[in-house]
């Protein structure tokens, strides 16, 4: 299974506000710092902000920060809810498009695949991400004296 870039994307504008000093940056702050696209990153802060994992403020001192403390953002409920309907085979979405489904053993050892891969990101929270904060911070370009 290969992850979205936008679901990539939301993960990495997640780690990026959970480093922030100050708990808030904008969405231009983070297109910089891992240079993609704005454009691209507006989409994601909107779909961030329909789950709950992030807050958003318009206008000249607006902002995006963090909808809860980082060891409350679950990875896997948030790599769910950017995905969408996580089908790794068409017979898996039920539309019956192969001859063989009725069957067919594969679907279920995809299924059981599945509920593997996302039960591992079950088991970690965005604070398990921004552990090694220093070094992140140092790589993204972020002020380091700041707690």
């Amino acid at each position: 299974m290969r992850m979205t870039q936008h679901t990539s994307y939301a993960l990495r504008m997640l780690i990026y506000v959970a480093l922030r000093p100050d708990g808030s940056c904008t969405v231009h702050d983070v297109a910089a710092a891992y240079g993609i696209s704005r454009h691209h990153l507006l989409k994601v802060a909107q779909t961030l902000r329909g789950i709950g994992a992030i807050e958003t403020t318009r206008g000249r001192a607006g902002g995006i920060r963090l909808a809860a403390p980082p060891g409350r953002i679950n990875v896997g409920a948030v790599v769910r809810e950017t995905e969408g309907a996580c089908s790794l085979v068409e017979c898996m979405a039920g539309d019956g498009a192969c001859r063989i489904t009725p069957a067919c053993r594969l679907s279920g050892m995809l299924a059981a695949a599945l509920a593997a891969y996302f039960a591992v990101l079950d088991r970690y929270t965005l604070a398990d991400l921004v552990g090694n904060r220093r070094a992140l911070r140092g790589l993204l370009d972020i002020d380091s004296q700041a707690a």
